[in-house]
């Protein structure tokens, strides 16, 4: 692949940003730029935050521009500085990088009148807002129109989203990548601290705890048996989970709260599968489901047509089961279990596909292209 000379200047907008935030569309962000950057790419991200800093964030090989979070509704921030910030940002952009669903992005496009050229990372539908898409579906129509570029982060996406369907013409899919060698090496101390302290075999969910991941209905899929369940994560439901858990005497759930990046490695060597229950759309690609198979194990998500179909081929790299069924949920973890040199194939599939179709590197390259096209253009 031929680079063009020179550097392209890509700016990011989204509602939040590493390290202060962790959610999947940040660590998406963040893994793009950090990759990008060898190919030619200089990156800059404008986002919001509570206490925002009076000067620009050097992270990693990036900048990042906060301004104040003043009020924030229906999952959206919303910031009276940032209309000024952005018109500066922009005229010293090539490309505005937007990252959808956003709608305060999308009115601020056009109440700033840039002209520079668009790409749009769709993320997800928008899922739970459905009275207030309606008011904003014609804007969202129009700043979908004006891009030059719409990307998917998987065909089963593109597919199964109306909204795709209608700007098919101008959507590209590039799944979405992990940088393996970015995580923290396997730490021994830790991989001994958490063996002593959990069971010896158990299956792992972890990540933000939010309402659409199924987690209630994990629940019920391990009570009453002898499967043991490790769960960690938090900003959500957490407590009303573990509330939960203690109601139904649920007490092979074991909740261990916030977890850092060391021991999530720890954990994923450690766990006997990785499980994503997510039950609704909003669940849209599932990168903790992509690091249980970037890490060699066998995997168990539910059908939503998202990208978790994608990352997770039923009988290849896993098992595939109707989502909100606690049941078949708890069929598949028991047949895993009953099963462990089909599991261990499974999870030897799932890091082969992960290195065949899920790399950083590869996501990289693929919106170079893009970049680079709509940048000669």
């Amino acid at each position: 692949m031929r680079r063009k000379k020179g550097v392209i200047k890509v700016l990011h907008f989204y509602k939040a940003a590493i390290p202060y935030s962790k959610g999947g569309v940040e660590v998406f962000i963040d893994t793009l730029c950090k990759s990008t950057t060898d190919l030619g790419i200089k990156n800059t991200i404008l986002t919001l935050a509570d206490k925002p800093a009076s000067k620009p964030i050097y992270y990693s090989n990036y900048e990042i521009y906060q301004v104040k979070q003043n009020f924030f509704i229906a999952s959206t921030g919303f910031s009276f500085s940032a209309y000024a910030k952005l018109k500066i940002l922009a005229k010293d952009a090539d490309i505005i990088h937007y990252h959808f669903p956003y709608p305060f992005a999308d009115l601020l496009h056009f109440a700033c009148r840039i002209k520079k050229p668009v790409v749009i990372t769709y993320h997800s539908d928008i899922i739970k807002q459905k009275n207030l898409l309606k008011l904003y579906r014609p804007l969202m129509n129009k700043f979908l129109n004006m891009a030059n570029s719409i990307v998917a982060t998987s065909p089963n996406y593109l597919a199964s989203s109306d909204v795709l369907q209608k700007f098919s013409a101008k959507v590209s899919v590039i799944p979405i990548g992990l940088d393996k060698k970015g995580y923290p090496l396997l730490s021994k101390s830790r991989v001994i601290y958490w063996r002593e302290k959990l069971p010896k075999k158990f299956f792992l969910y972890i990540g933000v705890m939010r309402y659409y991941k199924g987690l209630y209905g994990l629940l019920d899929a391990i009570k009453g048996t002898n499967i043991q369940l490790v769960l960690g994560g938090i900003n959500g439901i957490e407590n009303k989970l573990k509330e939960y858990a203690k109601q139904n005497k649920i007490n092979n759930a074991h909740f261990l709260g916030y977890v850092s990046e060391e021991d999530k490695i720890a954990l994923l060597n450690l766990c006997y599968g990785f499980v994503l229950p997510s039950h609704l759309r909003a669940e849209a690609f599932g990168i903790a489901l992509l690091e249980g198979a970037a890490y060699s194990k066998p995997l168990i998500s539910c059908e939503i047509s998202t990208g978790t179909s994608y990352v997770n081929i039923n009988n290849e790299t896993g098992l595939v089961v109707n989502p909100s069924s606690p049941k078949d949920l708890k069929k598949a973890m028991q047949y895993l279990l009953q099963n462990p040199n089909k599991a261990k194939e499974y999870g030897y599939n799932a890091q082969k596909r992960y290195e065949k179709y899920f790399t950083a590197s590869k996501q990289a390259k693929a919106y170079y292209r893009i970049y680079h096209d709509i940048h000669q253009k």
